[in-house]
């Protein structure tokens, strides 16, 4: 993968300049922040503008006129006195040219607005399809995304090569809000959140079933690959991260407490590895102990600024689905490729497609770098040997102690995710000193992988909420049937159903509240609960059920035949 942006980011980087332009146009005091391109389109932070998403419109009308006018991109290389006068005017520019090392700087030029840019650009806005693009909303932002900064207005816009890719992408901006987590997780009662825990989500009762479902099916798994379960303290000693390599990388983003008494500092902890570390080195091990797996859903804590939380997506104290393995240098390959199979095995249940991703040596990297080409080279071998050319690079997107194999998920909406990683790490062993001994009596330095699958459960819930829309597959369901009563002479039988499926661990109520039928059913489908059960007269008779499901009217079954099939389903996980 090149560094060279192709030519969709080269329009929408071309674009955020002609936002610039055209804000500039329309309000002569704002001041000019920066403005990248992003996935899927631009933006631009401004000082001294005050607007709203109404104004956005008329903001974009401007640029289509600038569009129009075939402006080209000029590119100079000035010096760093002569680019201070030409934007003398501009703050936040000024601050930029004095913070670069070099003696010159680049600027690209456009109808009279003039931008400090590396580039590239197009070479004229008649290569950019006026139709194609939509300025979308605007918002708050950090300059420099410190919260100790001032507040600017940023907007934002979306944009692709043609008028028919925008409007595709604008319809699943329309369906992503219809299905946006937190909408739903409040409308069927899931999770909360509150200031008294900021980034802290509060799993109500039917939120918790989904959570503890997808522990339950990730501990299963675990079992079933021959891993050990682990859980070390939330807490450690400080000089445990510094000696990892996590202090200096991440002390930014950790929260700290300390003891003024004895002075000690510790901190919560961003990452299980120490802690599967310390386990590790607390007995001797043997070539024969290997590789060992430890597996910890390890409670976790990031300090994140509050304009960057959102839902269950980003939050500051979260569970991870984290195991460690612990192996030989010959063990790597076969390894690897178990926890692939168990990538797969993680995924196929819920119905969402996945692809590999090589992530490779961050500038910021620890260690040898014969070691990290040696790395990247074993997991490379790996990829295409199991997926062939089905597999991406992210280049510099490793981990600072080891490059990884990362995995992007693609929903339902056709929006990809990252959830799981496997990394590759010869650093970590080395810095905490961890050793076994070969069959020849030798003390040997063990290889590690960091290993997680679904991520965050927080993160993932949230994802399948709306990969879903809300409507679980039965299996995860946090109710699973509803057993609805025509009449009132019905409810002792439904009441019995009821029993009957409760005691074969399916989660069911009997809706013997006085409603009708219809709005019982009603109420059911917004709660998306897989089965509805109608039961009267005829079933009661019969010993039947009246079957409604995607509301549809499936016909009546036996009862025996109904709790046969939802538990075959439910143990499918289909």
């Amino acid at each position: 993968m090149s560094d060279k942006p192709n030519k969709i980011e080269i329009i929408r980087h071309s674009l955020s300049h002609i936002l610039a332009g055209a804000v500039l146009e329309l309000y002569p005091k704002a001041k000019i922040g920066i403005g990248p391109a992003i996935e899927n389109g631009f933006y631009y932070d401004f000082d001294n503008l005050q607007i709203s998403d109404s104004d956005l419109k008329n903001i974009q009308k401007r640029m289509r006129s600038l569009l129009s006018k075939d402006q080209k991109f000029n590119k100079k290389v000035i010096s760093k006195a002569v680019a201070k006068k030409q934007f003398k005017d501009q703050k936040y520019k000024i601050e930029l040219i004095s913070e670069l090392e070099d003696k010159t700087v680049t600027t690209y030029e456009s109808g009279g607005f003039v931008d400090l840019c590396k580039g590239p650009h197009v070479k004229s806005t008649k290569e950019i399809n006026p139709k194609a693009f939509k300025l979308v909303k605007t918002a708050g932002a950090y300059w420099k995304g410190d919260e100790k900064n001032k507040m600017l207005t940023r907007i934002y816009g979306v944009a692709f090569e043609t008028p028919e890719k925008l409007k595709t992408h604008l319809q699943q901006l329309e369906e992503a809000k219809k299905r946006d987590h937190r909408k739903i997780g409040a409308k069927l009662d899931l999770f909360s959140f509150h200031p008294e825990a900021p980034g802290m989500p509060f799993f109500h009762p039917k939120g918790t079933i989904i959570y503890k479902e997808l522990w339950k099916f990730w501990e299963n798994v675990q079992k079933e690959a021959g891993y050990d379960f682990v859980l070390a303290p939330s807490m450690l000693d400080v000089s445990m991260w510094k000696q990892s390599g996590h202090y200096s990388h991440y002390k930014d983003d950790m929260f700290f407490t300390g003891n003024a008494k004895d002075k000690k500092q510790f901190a919560l902890r961003p990452m299980d590895c120490p802690g599967n570390i310390v386990i590790y080195n607390n007995t001797p091990k043997s070539y024969r102990d290997l590789p060992l797996r430890y597996a910890e859903p390890g409670l976790i804590s990031r300090k994140e600024q509050s304009g960057e939380l959102g839902g269950l997506f980003r939050v500051q104290q979260f569970r991870q689905d984290d195991a460690h393995i612990f192996l030989t240098e010959e063990q790597i390959e076969t390894e690897i490729k178990n926890v692939i199979k168990m990538v797969d095995k993680i995924y196929k249940p819920f119905g969402i497609e996945y692809k590999p991703f090589l992530s490779t040596r961050p500038d910021d990297y620890m260690g040898d770098i014969k070691v990290w080409n040696k790395a990247e080279k074993s997991l490379l071998k790996i990829i295409k040997e199991v997926y062939g050319d089905n597999h991406g690079m992210k280049e510099k997107d490793g981990a600072f102690y080891g490059p990884k194999i990362d995995y992007q998920l693609k929903d339902a909406l056709g929006r990809t995710w990252q959830c799981a990683t496997i990394q590759l790490d010869f650093q970590m062993p080395l810095k905490f000193n961890c050793k076994y001994t070969d069959k020849n009596g030798k003390e040997k330095m063990p290889v590690m992988i960091h290993r997680t699958i679904m991520g965050a459960f927080e993160r993932f819930m949230g994802i399948l909420i709306e990969h879903y829309a809300g409507k679980f597959p039965t299996w995860l369901a946090p109710e699973q049937v509803w057993v609805i009563p025509v009449g009132e002479s019905h409810q002792k039988y439904a009441e019995q159903i009821a029993e009957q499926l409760q005691a074969e661990d399916i989660r069911v109520t009997a809706k013997t509240e006085n409603d009708t039928v219809g709005k019982k059913i009603r109420n059911g489908e917004k709660q998306k609960i897989p089965y509805l059960l109608v039961v009267g007269d005829k079933e009661i008779k019969a010993k039947t059920l009246a079957i409604r499901k995607n509301n549809k009217e499936l016909g009546t079954v036996k009862i025996n035949k109904f709790i046969k099939d939802i538990k075959t389903e439910i143990e499918n996980k289909k």
